[in-house]
């Protein structure tokens, strides 16, 4: 149990370091960007004055450092600011667009998970057979095929043709769960498409990378059902990899919706930091970047502590 304490604590510093390096390069990229913030907010037409105003307002008459590290205070503590849009707190702002990008995400991930780890013991079991050859070209289609691309396919045939679903996931309050659901269908089926054939592919080449091993053909060898040696002894050990590719799409699912938000309109993070960029306001583009990065290192973490606890050899390397 020590071991596997020691071994979090250390992943979990060193995730503290990367998202702490991640910070300083999310702080000063902006502030590399050219133009000057005061002037695209107030536009072509401020006075001198005005400005001055606004950059004092906004600590732009400090040295970066300062303002980074007034910032890095404030994110600590969920404190990000106001935006330079509305004038209301960034936190605010983008915490109930978050809250809808996790439920995206959970969609897409309570459809993906299981029906992607059991295709891939399916595959597994009838490797180079048709099915499993259509498998393959299919799951290769959809990993190759960009989010905004599927989307619209998707919209053309669902919304369009057959009239399914909304084109457009608009929430509102006071909606039934049921509603809530069909709404979103879309950009989570979208979701489902691409992360669903990454796992089933990774689910597959553990099952059949372990299938070759002693014990199997072992197993194979006593008469025992091909399911049974599956579920009971491939898929065990083939726990370590699954976990791993899962958590990292899980990952994915959060940090990579941006241009599935932006093509269903979803109220997601996403959406918000595509709608702050083209605004201009920094302050919520430099949340919406911590955030997805701080929600990356932690699902990776994940990924790694899943996989010392499925894998008993990965507590104790050589």
């Amino acid at each position: 149990m020590g071991d596997i304490l020691g071994l979090v604590g250390r992943r979990l510093g060193l995730g503290l370091i990367i998202l702490l390096v991640i910070s300083v390069i999310i702080f000063f990229m902006v502030e590399l960007l050219p133009g000057d913030i005061a002037q695209a907010v107030l536009g072509q037409g401020a006075t001198e004055e005005n400005l001055r105003a606004l950059r004092r307002e906004m600590g732009l008459d400090q040295p970066a450092i300062v303002r980074y590290l007034d910032w890095l205070r404030g994110a600590v503590v969920f404190d990000f600011g106001n935006s330079i849009v509305t004038g209301e707190s960034v936190a605010n702002t983008i915490s109930d667009r978050f809250m809808n990008t996790l439920f995206l995400a959970a969609y897409a991930a309570v459809i993906a998970v299981p029906v992607s780890i059991v295709l891939g013991v399916i595959v597994a079991l009838l490797r180079n057979s048709i099915f499993d050859r259509v498998a393959n070209v299919v799951s290769l289609s959809f990993i190759s095929s960009p989010e905004f691309f599927l989307g619209y396919i998707l919209i053309l045939y669902f919304a369009v043709t057959w009239g399914m679903f909304p084109a457009i996931s608009s929430l509102s309050e006071g909606m039934s769960f049921l509603q809530l659901l069909e709404r979103t269908f879309l950009p989570a089926l979208t979701l489902v498409l691409v992360v669903m054939a990454h796992m089933m592919r990774m689910t597959r080449a553990a099952i059949i990378n372990l299938l070759a091993s002693p014990y199997i053909e072992m197993a194979k060898l006593k008469g025992t059902p091909p399911w049974r040696v599956i579920v009971k002894h491939a898929l065990p050990n083939a726990w370590a990899p699954i976990i791993n590719v899962v958590a990292l799409n899980l990952a994915y699912l959060i940090t990579g919706v941006v241009l599935v938000e932006v093509v269903y309109v979803y109220p997601g993070i996403g959406q918000a930091l595509v709608d702050a960029v083209s605004k201009r306001d920094f302050p919520v583009v430099q949340a919406c970047c911590l955030i997805f990065a701080a929600t990356f290192i932690l699902l990776n973490l994940a990924a790694d502590v899943g996989a010392i606890l499925t894998n008993p050899r990965l507590r104790h390397p050589k």
